[in-house]
Formats: structure tokens, C-alpha cells, sequence
């Protein structure tokens, strides 16, 4: 059926046949195996034209030039050849055969002798570059018309024949230069010479375009990471280039104006709320204490820890400065200000011995990992802290022995003002925005929170900020 049936065939196999699945799988090796950077392809961009042209040059001169020169340099040999041959078999005496000698030495340049007559020696090995040795032999063939044996790989510089006559062997050494053309090299080396040098002046060339696109780079991603913006960096390079950093600059500065406008309004209404806030405090101080009384004081001081957490929410990192920040110490202060939870707080550092310092906004990055570790301590007995660096991140974990929040769940609770209704439900005082502001704080250093299951059954909060 298969077989009778074509369709069954495209059926089994699909819609793509195989011819196409091996292409899709080529270019797709291709492609991984192809340089990811801007200055490798850019050399490849320059380098792949200059080498296909050159071996199309190279050919063509090894084809035409080459070949044709040497056809017609072994041609002359093969005639020169066959002359000294007919004068030999033409002379009557010895007098004769040494002026036959003399003239093949001084009028064509070939080294003659007279060898007894006998049979040629084995054929040699042909080279494997055997241009000189097939023009030659066939040029001999042509004009000589006797028996010859060819010898062009022996002496590198000397080429020997020996032609097979009726009473003797007339053996001729001639110079490799007059069997084939022996200048062809220099085209070579001056064709390599002059591409090695059009070659760096292309790696210098695209060196200079690039740096400006990698200083760029860097600008972007330190300020992206809230560090210290490059004092070095101004628009250079190309003009395309210089136009993406001027318009790098004015969206930093549009950034910059936007944030401390919204830095500067929230410190005003923080200040008003706070006012209000103070006022009801002093209010029901003056009041007489009652259980309607203390309820009222309870549902202040709860407005007020709803009002900073919303306020640090809105405001973020404030537009602080990063600064060397010993990750030890700031450690050490979130463990001995988070005492008053009452539960267990321990700080391991993976590599004790070494002081851990990076740029970071220090205060902001100790709010984030105080709300990681109060969430912790508000639903677990037990909470270990755990601080490590490699060669491209440090990595902050909180793990905790409590319920632990399910998978599914795990991105919902980074949203804002996000409740979950199992075991991590909210408790008094309890905003939604502790999470989300650690995630926006560790976002604004480059960085991220992840979630995860503890070694202890509870949740692993990971925080991780690039160094």
C-alpha cells in the first residue's frame, strides 16, 4: 500500500521531507557555530570577500597564467630537445657529438650525455602538484616521438630526461626556471601581502567603530544596574552611533528629571500624611484609655505601616547613588534589626574569610532583603540567610521552615497588593507590597528574585544582583 500509494509516504513522513529537515538542521548548526559578536562578524563581512576573491584570482592565474606559461616554456624545451636529438643521430664522429654537447650546454642550456644504450630507468613517482611533469611529458611525446623517461621531482632545482635512442640513452639536465614558470610565487606573495595588510587595516578600522558602540554598552548597562554613569562617556564613532548616544543621554536625563520630580512630590505628601498621622496620635493620647480607645490606636499605627510600605512602593530606590556596600555588615544590621520578630535569625557567608564588596544603593538593597527576611520570620520558626558570589553574580537566600507558598503561586505574589488565601495569607499590618518592593529593588540593580522550596520544607527567596 505504501508503496502504491504516494500519499501514504508524505503521510508517515510528514510534511517536511528529509532533504529539508537536513537543511533546517545545517543552518541551524550554522548559525550557533557563527560568532555572536559585532566585531567577529564585521571581520567575516570584510574577510570572506577578500579570501573568495582571491581564489577566484588565484585560479584563474594558476589556470590561465600559470598553466599557459608553463605549456609553452616546456614546448620550447621539448623542441630544443628534439633538435639536439636529430644533430645526434645526424653526426658521423665523435668530433661531431662533443660540438652537439658544447651547443645543447651554451645555445639552449641543457647539461647533454651520452649514456650507453640500455633500457630507461624506472618510472618515478609522480608529485602530487604534477602540472610541470604532464606539460613536459606531453610536450616531449609531441616533438621528440621516442622513448623518455622524466625525472621532476629528484633535484628541486634541475630537471633530468633521458630519450631512448637506437645505439644510446642522450640524457638532458635542464634548470626547473626553463621547464615551467618559476616566478609564480611572487604574484602569491604579493597577493597574501597585500590582503595581511588590508586585513589590519580592517581589524583597526572596525576596532575604533566599535569601541564607541561597547562604550555605549557599558553606559546603558550601568545605568541600568543604577551604578555610577562612566565620566569618560560622550558621543563618538559614526554618526549613527553618536546619534544613539545622544539619544541615550537625553533619555537618562529624562529619566533623572522624572524621578526626582516623583521623589520630590512623594516626600511632600509623606510629610503631609505623616502630619495628619501624628495629630490623631496625639489626639487619642489625650484621650481616656478605653477598648474603643485602643482600637483606634491599633488602626493608626496599622495606616501607618500601610502608608510607608505604599510610599516605598511608589518612591523605589529614591534615586540613590550605588556605592561600594560590604555585603557582611548589611547582613548583620538586617539580622540585628529584625530581632524584635522574635524568630531565630542566622547569617552564614559562603566564603567567610573574604570580604564581599560590589556598588550597590545600600539602603534600598537592605530594605529588599529586610522584607525577604521579615516575610520569612512571619511565617517560619527558623531563618537562615545565606550570602555567596561567583564570577557573575552575587546570590542572597532566605529559607524558612514555614509553609512555603505553591508554585503556581509563586510569580502572583511579586504583583502588588497581591493576597494569597492558604498559608501565607496576610496578617495585621500586612500590605501585599513587601515582595513586590524587594523584586522592583533588585530589578533596579540589574538583578531579580526568584522563589523556590527550602532545604528546610519552607520558601527560598533568591535574590542575585550581577557584580
Amino acid at each position: 500500500m505504501l508503496a502504491r500509494n504516494p500519499e501514504n509516504w508524505r503521510k508517515l513522513l510528514g510534511e517536511k521531507s528529509w532533504p529539508r529537515i537536513a537543511w533546517s538542521r545545517a543552518l541551524r548548526a550554522a548559525s550557533e557555530l557563527a560568532p555572536k559578536g559585532l566585531y567577529a562578524r564585521a571581520l567575516i563581512i570584510i574577510i570572506a570577500p577578500i579570501v573568495l576573491l582571491e581564489s577566484v584570482v588565484a585560479f584563474t592565474f594558476m589556470e590561465r597564467h600559470w598553466n599557459q606559461v608553463t605549456r609553452r616554456l616546456s614546448e620550447g624545451v621539448a623542441r630544443d630537445m628534439a633538435a639536439i636529438v636529430d644533430l645526434y643521430e645526424s653526426s658521423t664522429s665523435k668530433d661531431d657529438v662533443a660540438r652537439l654537447i658544447d651547443i645543447g650546454q651554451l645555445r639552449f642550456g641543457f647539461s647533454v650525455a651520452v649514456l650507453p644504450a640500455g633500457n630507461l630507468p624506472t618510472p618515478q613517482p609522480k608529485p602530487f602538484f604534477d602540472l610541470l611533469d604532464r606539460a613536459l611529458s606531453d610536450e616531449i611525446r609531441a616533438q621528440v616521438k621516442r622513448p623518455f623517461w622524466i625525472d621532476t621531482v629528484g633535484q628541486s632545482r634541475h630537471v633530468e630526461i633521458r630519450v631512448k635512442l637506437d645505439q644510446a640513452i642522450l640524457r638532458f639536465v635542464a634548470q626547473r626556471g626553463q621547464a615551467y614558470a618559476s616566478n609564480s610565487h611572487i604574484f602569491l606573495m604579493w597577493m597574501v601581502g597585500t590582503s595581511v595588510v588590508l586585513l589590519t587595516v580592517a581589524i583597526l578600522f572596525l576596532r575604533n567603530q566599535i569601541r564607541p558602540v561597547l562604550r555605549l554598552a557599558d553606559a546603558a548597562d550601568a545605568f541600568g544596574k543604577g551604578r555610577p554613569f562612566p565620566p569618560e562617556f560622550r558621543p563618538r564613532g559614526a554618526r549613527e552611533v553618536r546619534q544613539a548616544a545622544q539619544a541615550f543621554l537625553e533619555m537618562r536625563e529624562r529619566i533623572r528629571h522624572h524621578v526626582e520630580q516623583r521623589t520630590t512630590m512623594l516626600a511632600g505628601v509623606s510629610h503631609d500624611l505623616r502630619t495628619v498621622l501624628t495629630r490623631f496620635k496625639l489626639e487619642l493620647a489625650l484621650l481616656r484609655d478605653s477598648p474603643e480607645i485602643h482600637a483606634l490606636k491599633n488602626d493608626v499605627n496599622e495606616m501607618q505601616h500601610m502608608l510607608e510600605d505604599y510610599l516605598a512602593f511608589a518612591k523605589g530606590d529614591g534615586g540613590e547613588e550605588a556605592a561600594p556596600t560590604n555585603v557582611g555588615e548589611l547582613l548583620n544590621e538586617v539580622q540585628d534589626e529584625t530581632e524584635y520578630l522574635g524568630t531565630p535569625i542566622e547569617v552564614r557567608m559562603r566564603q567567610p574569610r573574604h570580604d564581599l564588596v560590589l556598588a550597590l544603593k545600600r539602603q534600598a538593597f537592605k530594605r529588599a532583603v529586610t522584607n525577604l527576611v521579615t516575610n520569612a520570620a512571619r511565617f517560619g520558626n527558623i531563618v537562615i540567610i545565606r550570602a555567596g558570589a561567583d564570577d557573575i553574580w552575587l546570590r542572597i537566600e532566605v529559607d524558612d521552615d514555614g509553609p512555603g507558598i505553591p508554585p503556581a503561586e509563586r510569580d502572583n505574589v511579586f504583583r502588588p497588593f497581591y493576597r494569597l488565601d492558604h498559608a501565607r495569607n496576610q496578617d495585621a499590618g500586612n500590605s501585599g507590597l513587601g515582595l513586590a518592593i524587594a523584586r522592583d529593588i533588585a530589578r533596579s540593580h540589574g538583578g531579580d528574585i526568584a522563589l523556590g522550596t527550602s532545604a528546610m520544607g519552607g520558601l527560598r527567596a533568591t535574590i542575585r544582583v550581577p557584580l
